[in-house]
């Protein structure tokens, strides 16, 4: 038997600290979602079919959970699908993500906002929905939501679990919150025995956990992004490019510096620098006028000329066309401690892969990366710098490298149909239709 302590305190706290965590979710917002949607009202109107949730936190995990997605609604063709996200750029790439369904599949997924876990909030959002499954993806433990659901007998599945050794630590310090919110669910797939590992000690029984492998792995090269790129590369002219994506702040700086020390040796490389997250775009783009970069915006439609020394891609949805019209990518988060980004999305692309040390949240995928030879950490702009001037200097390498990450990828696929069938164990014969 649990306390209900921990979670009372928990949510004691969440009231106390409610005006910061209102002004933060006043900026996490899109124009046509209900800031209502917070606290579990107005929610956009839903199929009248069984449905299922699935909740992703952001923009890296609605593309992650692309193939679960597509599996969800084949499997399931009776049901419907609920996406909901936390920030206002994973909304816009949930939204982004439907409208490119086929038309009998967007009939059949909705997203909206999670609402914050206040109890009252959570407690309206899972009645309003009556899921019969509910999903999280990666590390979305929200301890008074998995509350709802298991009083409304709502079985929640964690799936493509992960658990960073930094995140492990902060949970520590709320053992007995976070083993209270874990008891709440019904089936575990975790990443790997690391992330396993974590989690029992967390409090996870071991009995609801299976080590799955990462769903990352069977996301399916975008093609469309490839021939975009095409279109995009004849326009640039023969030029050495490389892109830098999802950086982070105090990164930019850092970039600039690397490639600085490139053009000492390839006067006509192109640096393609796209910010993770919009709200910094024009940061970005102050940044570079001020160090006296010649550059162009994406947003704003301004070519890149001869004299273009920094593409800025300021635009969303579009990293995987900017990754692939580089020769090399480079994945940000990571030279400063944030834990790193997918390192998957560009190798997928057949690109080889640079990173800085920190890559934490992605030791699982970027190991065999590395083993491949396609991914190469750096620690220093001088370093990032020598090891683009090597990947320009030899096109065959380069190659060879993205076409080792590419096999990479292939021999890690299969964590879809596993989870998939793991999810299959927690839906009521009745709702199982395929």
């Amino acid at each position: 038997m649990f306390s209900a302590w921990p979670r009372f305190a928990y949510s004691v706290a969440l009231y106390v600290l409610s005006p910061l965590i209102g002004w933060r979710i006043w900026r996490e917002q899109v124009p046509t979602y209900s800031r209502l949607q917070r606290l579990g009202m107005r929610l956009e109107p839903l199929p009248p079919t069984p449905r299922i949730w699935l909740h992703c936190a952001s923009v890296g995990e609605v593309r992650a959970a692309r193939p679960l997605i597509a599996g969800l609604l084949a499997r399931y063709p009776a049901h419907s699908l609920l996406l909901t996200t936390m920030t206002a750029t994973g909304a816009q790439q949930a939204t982004a993500m439907i409208s490119e369904q086929p038309p009998q599949d967007q009939t059949r997924l909705a997203h909206c906002f999670l609402p914050l876990d206040f109890p009252g909030a959570a407690k309206r959002f899972v009645r309003r929905v009556q899921p019969k499954l509910a999903i999280m993806f990666e590390t979305e433990l929200w301890p008074n939501l998995l509350h709802a659901c298991g009083k409304q007998k709502v079985p929640v599945a964690v799936v493509n679990g992960r658990l960073s050794l930094r995140a492990f630590k902060r949970y520590q310090r709320l053992r007995p919150l976070m083993a209270n919110a874990l008891r709440r669910v019904d089936w575990l797939a975790a990443k790997s025995l690391e992330d396993a590992k974590r989690f029992h000690a967390l409090g996870c029984g071991a009995g609801v956990t299976d080590v799955v492998g990462s769903l990352k792995f069977d996301n399916p090269s975008d093609n469309k992004a490839l021939v975009d790129s095409e279109c995009l590369l004849k326009k640039w002219g023969e030029r050495p490019v490389w892109v830098a994506g999802s950086t982070r702040d105090g990164e930019e700086t850092l970039l600039l510096k690397a490639h600085h020390q490139l053009l000492q040796r390839y006067p006509n490389a192109l640096l393609v620098l796209v910010p993770r997250h919009p709200q910094r775009f024009d940061d970005v783009a102050n940044l570079c006028a001020t160090e006296g970069w010649a550059i162009s915006r994406r947003s704003l439609k301004q070519s890149v000329t001869a004299q273009t020394q920094v593409y800025l891609g300021d635009t969303l949805g579009e990293l995987a066309t900017l990754y692939a019209a580089g020769s090399v990518a480079f994945v940000g988060g990571s030279l400063v401690p944030l834990g790193g980004h997918n390192v998957l999305e560009p190798a997928a692309l057949g690109k080889p892969v640079l990173s800085g040390p920190y890559i934490e949240n992605f030791i699982d995928v970027a190991e065999p990366l590395q083993h491949a030879g396609t991914l190469t950490l750096v620690e220093s702009p001088g370093a990032l710098a020598d090891v683009l001037a090597h990947y320009f200097a030899n096109p065959e390498f380069a190659t060879q490298a993205g076409q080792a990450g590419r096999e990479v990828i292939n021999s890690h696929k299969g964590s879809l149909k596993r989870t998939l069938d793991g999810l299959n164990t927690l839906l009521e014969p009745v709702d199982v239709l395929a």
